[in-house]
């Protein structure tokens, strides 16, 4: 298991995650940033809230960032008729 951290990317700035979890590898980190996302998106659509964040940035514990997982890429594509 590794720790990872979950900083939160939003309008040029990050709000660190100073807790981080235990994940067996960066595949399920990435998976719990898009779930986290998808969650973070729907609140924020139920209580009308105007801006969310734009990212996920995902660390190890040394601090070096390993993926970006932006809010956008859990958005359901449209569809075109």
């Amino acid at each position: 298991m590794s720790r990872f951290y979950f900083h939160l990317q939003a309008g040029g700035q990050v709000v660190p995650d100073d807790e981080g979890t235990d994940l067996p590898n960066l595949s399920a980190a990435q998976r719990e940033a898009m779930q986290s996302a998808r969650e973070m998106l729907a609140d924020a659509i139920k209580s009308g809230k105007p801006e969310v964040a734009e990212a996920f940035v995902i660390r190890d514990a040394s601090g070096r960032a390993l993926a970006v997982v932006p809010f956008l890429a859990v958005l359901p594509k449209c569809r075109k008729n």
